[in-house]
């Protein structure tokens, strides 16, 4: 079904061009908007955890206290490690250097996106992909943002590059693809030990190499060269485990650790608390089963929607041909797996689900290479019709790539919080859903607070009290030494508010109001000599 397009009408060298722009654009965007994108929920906690760890290693492993930290021990470290090791070392604070790492392991999943599926499907394809993930806001918001998730999403794309590249050269793959493999598992346990996932990729792929040879050649030969295959991968699986401890060194003191860490994870270990879905509110436990499918159809970018569900339903069908490579044939399998096994999972087993669909950031990589796939198809497709047809075809789809950027231009710098056209965008959203529930805004709304108060001086002998609504944390940093931040209302000066349902419309002035294409991100209200009760529209859980 999928045309392999590489070298295939004379344009590589301008495809390949071409991709490079794209990621050297995205370079430059990075390095001149990084410092744009605020502090979440959970920054303050990573960044002094990656200072554990740098201690950790520095104090030859006699500083323990990274092993025991809240709950992140039982989470990989390799991005707060790195950040605080770079934190040291770049002229930035440790919250832009933060940023700007994250920035730049995104463009790294972005690049082996490429490779994965012009590896697939040729030159076309590859750039297609490109295109299709440099432009889900889903992945480039949080590829900034998010030090668990973004990250995360990095290493399953490796790992699955490595996957794929291990089967195309079974029973016997070179070298190089079984250092990828290796590195790539250990990247992903080590990021979060549910990149064990992977493994039920490999296996899909594997039976369905193993099966195929069963029948064109027998049990005798079909067993002799999974064994072959298996003795091959025994030094990914080391190299894997060497770079899991390296990144996740909790992970490796006690044999057992990943287990006890997928244990904990398996169960909701957080109190619950109520998000909003489709207009309700409803306690994270208890989500409906559609609400990963449900938000990824209201959050894609309409191409890369279209061509994803396009390109799996063209990978498992072309998955099952007889006449077909088998090794191409299982390369297929695992993308399509990767891309829907996830989503299929939580519909079936209905775990705690909140924040969106940040948790699977993880699966826009396959989606994006299968879209690649899917567009490539369609594009030689069209031009077996003529010129005419074959323009037309392109120019939709520029047009419609172009759709999610001018989005992302908008919402900057929240592209996080996109809705596509289906859901009305983010103003129909707004009312339905969450969207900055990473709390962003708090840094345009501090930086604005600090402008307003610059010619004005605080009470005497005490700073600026704020009440906040959201990440204090977060809001504390951004404010800086001359603002004290409280959840307590009683005596504050300003409220610190996000728009999420949460947090109360107050009857008072407005100082600060952050808001993208006429909704509210984040309000700052003049509460001085006013009686405000509470900041929340809900009772805490």
């Amino acid at each position: 079904m999928f045309a392999y397009l590489s070298g295939r009408g004379g344009y590589p060298r301008i495809i390949n061009v071409f991709a490079w722009a794209i990621l050297s654009v995205l370079a430059i965007l990075a390095v001149a908007t990084f410092r744009d994108y605020g502090m979440g929920w959970d920054d303050y906690t990573h960044a002094e955890y990656g200072n554990l760890l740098f201690s950790l290693y520095t104090s030859g492993f006699h500083d323990t206290r990274a092993l025991s930290f809240v709950n992140l021990y039982m989470y990989g470290s390799g991005f707060d490690l790195l950040a605080a090791i770079l934190a040291k070392i770049l002229p930035f604070d440790l919250f832009d250097t933060r940023r700007l790492l994250g920035a730049a392991i995104g463009i790294i999943g972005i690049f082996v996106t490429w490779r994965l599926a012009e590896r697939l499907g040729g030159k076309l394809a590859g750039l297609m992909a490109l295109i299709l993930l440099a432009t889900c806001p889903l992945f480039y918001g949080h590829m900034y943002i998010n030090p668990k998730d973004a990250p995360f999403a990095v290493a399953m794309v490796v790992l699955l590059l490595g996957i794929v590249r291990v089967f195309q050269g079974y029973p016997r793959p070179r070298v190089g693809s079984i250092a990828v493999l290796g590195v790539g598992m250990g990247l992903a346990v080590g990021a979060r030990v549910i990149g064990v996932i992977g493994g039920l990729y490999a296996l899909a792929g594997l039976v369905l190499i193993v099966v195929a040879e069963w029948r064109q050649s027998g049990r005798h030969h079909a067993m002799s060269r999974l064994g072959a295959f298996l003795v091959r991968m025994l030094p990914a699986f080391a190299l894997g485990y060497l770079v899991m401890g390296l990144v996740w060194p909790w992970g490796v003191i006690a044999p057992l650790n990943p287990i006890r860490a997928i244990e904990y994870f398996s169960h909701f270990f957080e109190k619950p608390w109520k998000e909003m879905f489709d207009g309700t509110l409803v306690p994270v436990p208890e989500m409906p089963r559609h609400y990963v499918p449900w938000l990824f159809a209201l959050e894609m970018p309409e191409l890369l929607l279209v061509l994803s569900l396009v390109g799996i339903a063209g990978a498992f069908f072309k998955s099952t041909r007889r006449d077909v490579n088998v090794r191409d044939r299982a390369a297929l399998l695992v993308v399509a797996v990767a891309a829907t096994l996830p989503i299929a999972i939580t519909v079936v087993t209905r775990p705690a689900m909140y924040n969106g669909i940040r948790h699977f950031v993880f699966v826009t990589p396959p989606l994006a290479v299968l879209g690649g796939l899917a567009g490539s198809w369609a594009i030689e497709r069209a031009r077996q019709w003529g010129r005419p047809v074959l323009g037309t075809a392109v120019a939709a789809m520029l047009a419609a790539a172009a759709l999610p950027v001018v989005e992302m231009i908008r919402l900057h710098p929240y592209q996080y919080t996109h809705f596509n056209v289906l859901a009305g965008g983010i103003q129909a959203a707004d009312e339905r859903y969450m969207l900055d529930y990473w709390g962003l805004a708090f840094k345009q709304a501090a930086q604005e607070l600090r402008h307003r108060l610059a010619n004005e001086k605080p009470p005497a002998n005490r700073p600026w009290r704020v009440a906040v609504c959201g990440p204090q944390w977060s809001a504390t940093v951004e404010l800086g030494p001359n603002f004290v931040t409280s959840w307590d209302s009683k005596g504050a000066d300003f409220a610190l508010m996000l728009g999420e349902f949460y947090c109360a419309d107050l009857n008072a002035p407005v100082v600060v109001e952050i808001e993208r294409e006429d909704v509210v991100y984040a309000r700052v209200y003049d509460i001085r000599g006013q009686s405000v009760t509470s900041l929340l529209t809900i009772p805490p859980p």
